[in-house]
């Protein structure tokens, strides 16, 4: 039998992702490209196992904000809103299983940029999202950052988080992502990454600090 994507090499190996079977090379070559590869692929955890992580310095610089500084003191002293960050993310994608990285890396890229502007001047800029998965992500990380404001300003009288701090605090989630993704289109390595990492939760702000932030 040949393979049911190049149909010209024998095949060797089950798909999940066209349910046929398909030969290693095309497997290889279409991976997280034309194949849409469900996360329990037996290949596709091989494969992750082999690449390892993606580091800052090989990535444009204009990806991953490198004028924005995030110190060792900011991750302690924000910590419970980063990870609250990466447990909505990581929620929201149980929510839709179609939802990728890229998605994910686009929807965080324009609310930095966003937050860029506002932290700097003080102005309101939001850009529209193209996708419906981008629009629910942003609007689920503006909602997140707007409930920790109000519970800091129930439990302490006054809301501490400030723009920039916001700021600093998508920064690193972008590079946390940008890092834990294989960058092809179709990857959902970050997401996995959230969801076994961080267990399915309510989601929502939360004041107790844990030990689960990894910097990139």
């Amino acid at each position: 039998m040949s393979c049911a994507i190049c149909l010209q090499r024998k095949e060797k190996r089950f798909c999940p992702a066209i349910h046929g079977r398909i030969c290693p090379q095309c497997c290889g070559e279409q991976r997280e490209l034309t194949l849409d590869c469900p996360s329990d692929c037996p290949y596709l955890q091989q494969a992750r196992q082999h690449e390892g992580l993606r580091e800052l310095h090989h990535l444009p610089a204009e990806e991953v904000f490198p004028k924005v500084q995030i110190s060792d003191e900011f991750l302690d002293r924000r910590e419970p809103l980063i990870e609250g960050i990466l447990h909505a993310i990581g929620n929201l994608s149980r929510q839709d299983r179609s939802m990728n990285d890229r998605e994910v890396i686009a929807a965080l890229t324009t609310m930095t940029q966003s937050y860029q502007i506002l932290a700097g001047s003080g102005l309101v800029y939001e850009q529209a999202s193209p996708s419906l998965a981008q629009q629910a992500i942003t609007e689920t990380l503006r909602r997140h950052l707007q409930d920790y404001r109000q519970v800091e300003q129930e439990h302490l009288g006054r809301s501490s988080l400030t723009d920039g701090e916001a700021l600093k605090a998508l920064v690193f989630t972008l590079r946390l992502a940008l890092t834990h993704t294989s960058g092809r289109p179709r990857s959902r390595r970050f997401l996995d990454f959230l969801r076994e990492t961080f267990p399915a939760s309510p989601g929502g702000p939360t004041a107790t600090p844990s030990s689960r932030i990894i910097m990139p």
